[in-house]
């Protein structure tokens, strides 16, 4: 049955995406992008709800947005609009009356008016200073009655509008943080590598010279199943896992532990500067899934300051 439901809202997404009218997108969006004041969303039902939605997705990603009850807003809530305002409604019918009693009361405040509905020649559209026509083929529900496949319509289009804006803005990452600084986005977009990574005399280090025999203490006691080769003025050399230890016993026998860990470790590690993001130095230590690295060497200017384990990126759910 889900397979069945699967495919036929695909169609009927397909079909929006191929009557949407470009232009009138465009229009909207640039309509948007002129705004002085704040874009204000409304909606009745289900439509209120994704208004609500996109009107945070808005806020979120850097625009100036709210949401406004219908009902509340003809008892006084309409107070806060101004003439330098926007007000994007939502109605799939385009005939629904609170919004109709409402919007008369907008314009006279001198505030811009859109409509997003899914019907031709609704009254709603025609009211409003701009107006798309949202293409619905039908609702996913058997009777063609709940909201299902026009919500889904216009939780896209308010999404595409939102994205659009932040790319017009050049709305950066380091915005973004500023507006999401707890929870997972906020640690995924603001912790870096340096507040997690090893420092000084807990970092497992050697000298490429070393025997292993002389280094295994350093192996153990730092518990970071690698050792880090370093030379005299701290450049990287090369990194000694736990997995070379036991493929140098399973190869040399007891003899690979008077080996010099030059001989026995990886030369050229990949590695992480500093100031880079988190999850950019967990995305690197995972994007070969048949080789999973665990500990990522910290280089900043070509040397070693640091070394970063997975064991503390999960610490910091950034997973």
């Amino acid at each position: 049955m889900l397979q069945e439901l699967f495919t036929d809202q695909r169609r009927y997404l397909d079909a929006f995406f191929d009557g949407i009218d470009l232009p009138r997108a465009e229009a909207i969006l640039n309509r948007l992008l002129a705004c002085k004041g704040v874009a204000v969303f409304t909606g009745v039902g289900k439509s209120g709800h994704i208004a609500e939605k996109i009107a945070a997705t808005f806020v979120s990603t850097g625009t100036r947005a709210s949401f406004l009850s219908p009902g509340h807003a003809l008892h006084g809530d309409i107070g806060f609009l101004s003439d330098q305002d926007l007000l994007i409604v939502f109605s799939k019918s385009g005939e629904s009356q609170e919004l109709l009693d409402l919007l008369p009361y907008v314009q006279k405040k001198g505030a811009g008016t859109i409509a997003i509905v899914s019907q031709q020649n609704s009254r709603l559209a025609k009211a409003s200073e701009l107006s798309i026509v949202l293409p619905v083929e039908r609702e996913l529900c058997p009777f063609d009655l709940a909201p299902t496949t026009s919500t889904a319509v216009q939780l896209i289009f308010g999404d595409c509008l939102a994205v659009a804006l932040m790319k017009a803005k050049q709305f950066s990452m380091e915005s973004f943080a500023l507006n999401h600084p707890a929870g997972f986005l906020g640690r995924k977009i603001t912790l870096k590598v340096a507040d997690l990574m090893l420092k000084g005399a807990d970092i497992p280090l050697c000298k490429p010279t070393d025997r292993l025999i002389d280094v295994l203490h350093e192996l153990s006691v730092k518990r970071c199943g690698c050792l880090i080769a370093v030379n005299g003025e701290r450049e990287l050399q090369g990194i000694f896992t736990d997995g070379d230890l036991r493929r140098s016993i399973q190869a040399k026998g007891p003899g690979a532990l008077h080996e010099s860990i030059a001989k026995l470790m990886t030369g050229l590690p990949k590695t992480i500067e500093s100031g880079a993001l988190a999850w950019e130095a967990m995305k690197k230590m995972e994007e070969d899934p048949t080789r999973l690295i665990t500990v990522l060497p910290v280089v900043d200017q070509g040397r070693l300051v640091g070394l970063l384990r997975m064991h503390d990126i999960l610490q910091a759910k950034l997973s």
